[in-house]
């Protein structure tokens, strides 16, 4: 028969050695996991994803949200109502001065009075706090988009600064081998003191760059974390930045959904409800009253029905001017919507002209010019080893090497920045990471 399998409280004296030795086993690996996961490289849609997850600018809208409707419950009920409490015709003079009971005339009071506000105001008042709520979550929208591209341009500020550095980094060794190649020639009376200082100067020059690129680094990943919130360098691959999500064919209909052009429709939304209220405030409410009143042992008690009925007496210079005032807003409104919309189509065709440019710019030196400073760079080092060249040569033929590449990384840059702002004017599926923290309640 078999025995049973062996447990870690055993009471067998080997078995606490036995799970002593999983545990340190267990420790020895786990910083091996850690150091693995932080490796894994981070893409572009993971950065955007954490950065709209960690946003309080997007809790804030849901707070904003929630707020109003909250507000717009409490703005469509009737107003409170009001007690009244008070002593009528009480005597100050003569022998019955301060008496409550000797005068058949005073009377103690105790009444209720109610606003009876119309219901259209009623509704019309929740309506405008309700459109507020609609425009912070259209706020909400505009933010994500905003969100969303910048951590992109934070993203791709470090791939590019990363790639350019690479190209510093593989030409300064390169520098180094000349220096040792120069002062070689020199030791053996092949080359010049001349040719080591410009080899020397060549390399020093090589890691002044190099300076510039770590600080252009460290700036990238510091927004980066501004927005992630996470410290990984790693980056994955590029994303394609050769297509957008946008159709210059229709350009403006698409920019008509856009978030900043949904707030201002949100905008205008208010501005009428508020218009429509100032309309119906035009008619008076009215308020009901019901007193009781006691007087002595000697008199009857009375009650009291009473109507209040404010008289709108200039009205041409308060209602009429509130409307007419609140109409202004409105066309005010569409106004800036309008403009707007007309910015967003010229900003954005501006960008899709440029982003164009600087593709076709980015291939011509990828395919060409990249291509030819590095034939003449062979060239020169092939003239230079047969005798037919100096090393400076050499060094201004690598120069204009490194420069024609960093100028095509970045053409490359200004391309993907440009992509990035065309490609996220609208928010991503991204958006879906970021779960409301406030629970908005319906107008009942």
């Amino acid at each position: 028969m078999l025995s049973p399998r062996p447990s870690c409280h055993s009471a067998r004296p080997t078995r606490p050695r036995l799970c002593a030795t999983f545990f340190y086993v267990a420790v020895a690996f786990t910083p091996i996991s850690a150091a693995y996961a932080a490796d894994v490289p981070l893409t572009l849609a993971e950065a955007q994803r954490q950065a709209i997850a960690r946003s309080r600018q997007l809790t804030a809208k849901d707070f904003a949200a929630s707020a109003a409707r909250e507000s717009a419950i409490a703005a469509a009920q009737f107003p409170d109502p009001v007690i009244k409490v008070g002593v009528d015709n009480l005597p100050v003079t003569g022998p019955d001065r301060f008496s409550l009971s000797n005068d058949f005339m005073t009377m103690r009071r105790v009444g209720v009075m109610q606003e009876i506000t119309r219901a259209d105001k009623r509704r019309l008042r929740g309506e405008s706090f309700n459109q507020a709520a609609e425009k912070s979550l259209a706020e909400k929208q505009a933010t994500t988009a905003t969100i969303e591209r910048d951590t992109a341009l934070a993203w791709l500020d470090l791939y590019y600064a990363k790639a350019m550095s690479a190209v510093v980094d593989e030409q300064g060794t390169q520098a180094q081998l000349e220096v040792q190649a120069a002062n070689g020639a020199y030791r053996s009376g092949r080359g010049s003191q001349a040719d080591v200082f410009v080899a020397q100067s060549a390399m020093t020059s090589f890691e002044d760059r190099k300076s510039d690129y770590q600080r252009r680094i460290l700036n990238a990943q510091t927004m980066l974390v501004r927005w992630t919130g996470s410290s990984a360098t790693l980056l994955a691959a590029k994303p394609d930045t050769e297509v957008i999500r946008l159709d210059p064919a229709s350009l403006e209909t698409e920019l008509a959904h856009h978030p900043e052009i949904d707030v201002s429709d949100r905008q205008v939304a208010l501005a009428e409800t508020q218009a429509r209220l100032a309309q119906a405030n035009q008619k008076s409410d009215w308020s009901v009253e019901l007193a009781f009143q006691q007087r002595g042992s000697a008199y009857a008690n009375m009650v009291s029905v009473g109507v209040s009925i404010p008289l709108q007496w200039d009205r041409k210079n308060r209602q009429d001017r509130e409307l007419a005032s609140r109409l202004a807003m409105v066309d005010q409104a569409k106004s800036e919507r309008d403009e707007m919309l007309r910015e967003h189509v010229a900003q954005t065709r501006v960008l899709i002209n440029e982003w164009h440019s600087d593709q076709e710019r980015a291939a011509r030196y990828q395919h060409d010019l990249v291509p030819l400073a590095a034939q003449r760079t062979v060239a020169t080092i092939a003239a230079y080893a047969g005798g037919k060249s100096t090393l400076a040569e050499v060094l201004i033929a690598r120069r204009n090497e490194i420069d024609v590449r960093l100028q095509g990384l970045q053409l490359q840059a200004d391309a993907a920045r440009l992509w990035a702002q065309l490609n996220f004017l609208f928010p991503t599926t991204a958006t879906a990471a970021h779960a409301s923290m406030v629970p908005i309640k319906e107008n009942k």
